[in-house]
């Protein structure tokens, strides 16, 4: 495919969580294997970069200022990071991606019908020196489940038993019985699910077999808060996370935050009262908030800064497999364009015309080229949501063919070849798609003045966001399609992608734990993360040109949840993310993977697929 852009161009791309991603946020076959950056972090050649050599604080940059560090609220990988950092959960990925006890004395007990974890606890503290109980544990989840406390990640909790039935809803999104969900959200009381039986003694009822139950017990939505301070700072209930929207909050990590300068640095200092704390070194952690790529390479090489996870675009090719100090690492995700599809911009076509116009735009994106020349990171073109690698929770991977499952024809069900080597086609099939949608098109191929398009492209600060927009807007050029690209600060950014305030906008999700229902479930109508819009109404409605039975897909997601035969299961999340890709509304670019920059004299941090760092076992010398 010809380009108009003649520059080389080089960037790695950061992304929120949601991790999150959610926070990111990624275990797999892949991720299974996941292993400390000296193990499998690979850089070759010298580096000249000063280092800093203050030993007891180690000078960090993930992100510009966090968006919740609240571990309920969070939704982004850079304040996963935080989170996993200054919170301990029951459980912990260690340095081998392998999940280790961490609040929790050992490994769970679970019952034989797989139905009930329970779990011993140490005899842990708050960072304020109180004692850390199951009661702790009890009081957290149900907050994180708690409509009132508007978590993106509430969902997470509706696999336990009470979930369901505090909160049962009918088919318009209204409570069976409001009196009694009103009560239990009043009351904090959702999950009968989750019990203490005494103070170090947890036990976890489940509606159905959980295969990834254990990974959410080392998600930050699964972390503990300490109620007192969460009560004091949110009286009305108006403010779930005001208790930690400025320093000196209590937590119950290695870090705890004890200072913070908004939009400008953080300080996180060594938590004598962590159950692991005689074996962290490091006394300071020092963030340094900012999204200027740029500036913050300059202050790298300046050796302001030890650790970084952004880099300039025109920088990659000048570090990747020469500086000793560059890593490329594995992610288990999918950085893609997101359709909101109750966008006016839809306005008047029916639902399939607007899903033509969005499979339209699949055709002509060149995922090759964003990848060689954009990325330069070992990315992988991507044409489905769920990336390779990810188990399908019945000893296989998901994005593999199986005697009851072949994946679709490229020109079936909104699934396309990554390759532009047949792109003629690939323009002649997107310009049918936007003909059967009512756009004319003049003799030259391209849209009538008569029937014009234009897409507004939406994305968060960072040269290689902007780059992959320029791209996008090269791309759909082809056609006449006009492109135009707006950038947003992080936060406004998340805040306006999660209240459909955009037509289009640059997307990515990191998986939170190793199986495809993380990243489907996503799209559930009432899901804090479903971005798209997809099943939302507008005004008690769902716009004429949206999809309109979005509540068969929320059944499926329900169907897979409740479902205990798993090959049954991974055939069903195969029918649900074809389901996804028939509304064009989830255009995938490329599988992530991960870069970041770490000083020589420091060591011991170790990651993971879900797109986590873990800084508390760093050690730092001189030289």
């Amino acid at each position: 495919m010809k380009k108009l852009m003649a520059s080389v161009l080089a960037a790695a791309m950061v992304l929120s969580l949601a991790a999150c991603g959610s926070t990111a946020s990624t275990s797999s076959t892949a991720a299974s294997e996941a292993t400390s950056e000296s193990a499998s972090g690979e850089a070759t050649g010298t580096s000249a970069a000063t280092l800093n050599t203050d030993t007891t604080t180690l000078y960090i940059n993930l992100a510009s200022e966090p968006d919740y560090l609240d571990p309920a609220l969070n939704s982004t990988v850079d304040g996963a990071c935080l989170a996993v950092n200054s919170f301990a959960g029951l459980l912990r990925y260690n340095a081998e991606g392998q999940l280790e006890p961490d609040v929790a004395a050992e490994m769970p007990e679970v019952s034989e019908d797989g139905l009930t974890y329970t779990f011993k606890l140490k005899e842990t503290k708050w960072s304020n020196g109180e004692a850390l109980t199951a009661n702790d544990f009890v009081y957290s989840w149900n907050r994180a489940a708690n409509p009132l406390t508007a978590s993106d990640y509430g969902y997470l909790y509706n696999g336990l038993i009470g979930f369901n039935e505090a909160l049962a809803s009918d088919d318009e999104g209204n409570y069976v019985d409001e009196a009694a969900a009103t009560a239990a959200m009043e009351a904090n009381d959702i999950l009968v699910g989750v019990e203490a039986v005494d103070d170090y003694t947890l036990k976890v009822q489940l509606v159905a077999p959980c295969p990834y139950f254990l990974g959410l017990a080392a998600f930050p939505t699964f972390f503990p808060v300490y109620q007192a301070e969460v009560e004091a700072a949110n009286p009305d209930g108006t403010n779930p996370g005001a208790w930690c929207a400025d320093a000196g909050f209590v937590s119950n990590g290695a870090f705890t935050c004890t200072e913070w300068k908004h939009d400008e640095s953080m300080t996180y200092t060594k938590n004598e009262n962590y159950w692991d704390a005689a074996n962290v070194s490091i006394e300071k952690l020092q963030f340094m908030l900012s999204a200027e790529d740029n500036a913050i390479f300059a202050a790298y090489n300046a050796g302001d800064l030890d650790f970084i996870d952004t880099i300039p675009t025109d920088e990659i090719s000048n570090l990747n497999g020469i500086d000793p100090e560059f890593y490329v690492i594995p992610n288990l995700g999918t950085y893609y364009v997101g359709f909101n599809v109750n966008s006016k911009m839809f306005e008047g076509k029916t639902p399939e015309q607007a899903a033509a116009v969005r499979k339209a735009v699949i055709l002509l994106i060149d995922r090759e080229y964003i990848v060689e020349n954009i990325g330069q990171a070992g990315q992988e073109p991507a044409n489905t949501f769920i990336p390779t690698g990810v188990s399908d929770s019945n000893g296989g991977e998901f994005r593999q063919n199986t005697a009851t499952y072949t994946y679709p024809d490229e020109a079936n069900v909104g699934y396309y070849s990554t390759s532009m080597d047949d792109y003629d086609a690939n323009v002649a099939e997107a310009t049918e798609l936007l003909k059967s949608a009512g756009y004319e098109f003049d003799e030259d191929g391209t849209l009538s003045d008569a029937t014009p398009l234009t897409i507004n492209y939406m994305f968060n600060t960072g040269t290689g966001h902007q780059k992959v927009g320029e791209a996008f807007q090269q791309d759909m050029a082809a056609l006449g399609i006009d492109v135009q690209l707006s950038s947003e600060e992080w936060n406004v950014f998340l805040d306006d992608r999660k209240a459909g305030n955009f037509d289009v906008a640059r997307e990515g999700w990191l998986m939170d734990f190793d199986d495809p229902i993380n990243m489907l479930e996503i799209f559930y109508s009432t899901s804090g993360n479903n971005d798209m819009q997809l099943g939302v109404k507008v005004d008690g409605a769902i716009p004429s040109y949206a999809p309109q039975n979005w509540d068969e897909y929320d059944a499926m997601i329900d169907a897979i949840k409740a479902e205990t035969d798993l090959a049954k299961r991974a055939d069903m999340m195969h029918q649900a993310e074809d389901m996804l890709m028939e509304t064009g509304a989830v255009v995938p670019l490329y599988n992530y993977t991960d870069i970041y920059m770490q000083k020589s004299n420091v060591e011991g941090m170790y990651w993971n697929t879900f797109g986590y760092k873990y800084f508390m076992y760093c050690t730092k010398t001189a030289a």
